[in-house]
């Protein structure tokens, strides 16, 4: 507790105490560093607050400075319970029925239908837009803290967001790297190590049937309006619901968007001459739902070179087609497999920590430090990828290592894109299966060609722009207008303390929220958005508008 007499700020921890209830939690030994040349001492703590209880971890190294004192590297503390509020599991679990004689009840499935269609007495505090990992996780959370929470998605289907997608996505991050369990419920043992889209998107439906979300599909919102004063919105959704239009206005006093990591599809419709285009298929990524069956010979150009589209690349190429991609700057390569056997070694893997575990170890890292302790793992990585990266290299392929160096995750945090986790098109790429055009952006699309800046032209009978996404302000923007978007703070990338500017956290305007990420931070950031949520509604804090 010493640690923290010295601020000035007042401190509201009550109790801190190590946390020796397993082996990977008591104080250990360790590198610090990832070369190891930085020994120190790791410890998992448990603590208490005048408000709830949660868990931390410190890190110590020696002050060689300072005579060789055990002095603080790193300290995280996080809260996981509010006093008085505690998530209903396990012992908090519901009954499932009242015993006894009670006229008139309803049975599970008629609460249920209730609850669902948001009918009598409901009313939902909180509406999530977008039934993905971000809307179905913190869902999750606030139902356990008995908050009322409906998710609208404009699909129809939950998981629609990935069953929708190109026909041979695959998500490439292992069901260890990252990309482990959603709140409460478990990927089963036999769940594949890299998880096809369609197989992802039964695994959310089945989640929300399970974990009791209130979800309607084929659902928009129509308008909105916030009252200031009361800290209120008004929401007018749209639903088609058996095949008939139904109109419901809602006054949720929260609205979290979590349509994605980033938001409405960049599609570059400046490009002079795109409605010229006489070819099969001109579209974003995001409407590409496979190549032609029979069209050996044909010419394909995708423009963008990150996850996206060098799996469109590698589908087209294995179609038969003719395939050319267009990198207009440099992009983050790294092999799947020393991405798994270097960074996340023995923490996110089949023989590693509880993911719980795992998850406060991974987070504990200011974004800052993190950055620099990844750059030597970075340069491991390049060393096992060295004869790939150089064979990429030859072919005319940019290729960079993130800020600094830092590497995949901190370039993930900064932009949400630049990188490819290679699944076998960078080996296309360096065959010279798939042809690069590199530095060049596409200045005129023509009848059956592209125009580049440098005056060039390439042949294409079908041209997919894989160029990402657009900022979720910028949805933000598109659903309730310009007076909410101005006053909400830009997402993603780092404020000047090196946090992530704006997701999980107060965006500037009360009662609305941000919330997006893969799954691991969608799990971790689940919980700390539902308890500001929960404190704000039992009134243990305030929103204070910076």
């Amino acid at each position: 507790m010493s640690v923290l007499k010295g601020t000035d700020q007042k401190c509201r921890l009550q109790l801190l105490r190590l946390d020796s209830s397993s082996d990977f939690k008591r104080p250990t030994l360790c590198p610090i560093d990832f070369n190891g040349t930085l020994q120190g001492i790791r410890a998992f703590l448990t603590l208490e607050t005048n408000l709830g209880c949660g868990r931390g971890l410190v890190k110590l190294i020696r002050d060689a400075r300072d005579g060789g004192k055990w002095k603080v590297f790193t300290l995280f503390t996080t809260l996981e319970q509010l006093k008085g509020h505690e998530e209903s599991i396990k012992t908090r679990r519901p009954t499932g029925v009242e015993h006894g004689s009670h006229p008139g009840r309803l049975n599970w499935q008629e609460r249920r239908n209730v609850e669902a269609n948001c009918e009598g007495p409901f009313e939902p505090t909180v509406l999530i837009i977008g039934a993905g990992q971000g809307g179905l996780t913190i869902a999750a959370r606030l139902k356990q803290l008995k908050i009322p929470t409906l998710i609208i998605d404009r699909n129809g289907r939950i998981g629609d967001n990935w069953r929708n997608r190109y026909h041979q996505l695959v998500l490439h991050d292992s069901v260890w790297l990252r990309y482990d369990h959603m709140p409460y419920l478990n990927f089963p043992p036999n769940w594949p190590i890299f998880t096809p889209k369609d197989k992802l998107a039964e695994w959310f439906e089945t989640y929300a049937k399970a974990l009791e979300l209130n979800v309607w599909t084929k659902t928009s919102i129509v308008s909105s309006d916030w009252d200031e004063s009361k800290r209120q919105w008004s929401l007018t959704l749209k639903r088609q619901s058996d095949g008939l239009d139904d109109t419901r206005t809602l006054h949720p006093r929260h609205v979290i968007q979590a349509t994605g990591h980033s938001g409405e599809p960049y599609f570059p419709s400046h490009i002079k001459g795109l409605d010229s285009f006489k070819g099969d298929r001109l579209v974003h990524s995001s409407q590409f739902t496979g190549p032609e069956p029979d069209a050996k010979g044909k010419k394909a150009v995708i423009v963008g070179c990150c996850n996206s589209g060098h799996d469109i690349a590698q589908d087209y190429y294995e179609h038969g087609y003719d395939v050319t991609m267009v990198q207009r700057s440099s992009t983050l390569v790294v092999s799947c497999e020393n991405l798994i056997g270097v960074d996340m070694k023995g923490l996110y893997s089949e023989d590693g920590p509880p993911v719980e575990d795992a998850d406060i170890l991974d987070m504990s890292t200011p974004n800052t430090v993190g950055a620099r302790l990844k750059v030597d793992s970075t340069k491991e990585i390049n060393r096992r990828d060295a004869p790939l990266l150089r064979a990429l290299q030859a072919a005319g392929f940019a290729l960079d290592n993130g800020p600094e160096g830092a590497g995949l995750f901190i370039k993930y945090l900064h932009r949400g894109g630049g990188y490819y986790i290679d699944v076998g098109a960078s080996q296309l790429i360096a065959d010279r299966k798939i042809k690069i055009k590199q530095g060049q952006e596409v200045e005129r699309v023509n009848p059956h060609s592209l125009t580049f800046s440098d005056g060039s032209e390439l042949d294409a009978d079908e041209v997919v722009f894989a160029t990402g996404y657009q900022n979720m302000r910028e949805t933000a923007r598109k659903i309730f207008g310009d007076e909410l978007a101005d006053r909400v703070k830009d997402v993603w990338g780092f404020d000047e303390e090196g946090e992530t500017r704006t997701m999980w956290r107060r965006t500037g305007h009360p009662g609305f929220w941000f919330f997006g990420g893969n799954l691991a931070l969608c799990r971790f950031y689940s919980r700390l958005l539902a308890l500001q949520i929960k404190a704000l509604e039992v009134g243990l804090m305030e929103y204070d508008v910076d």
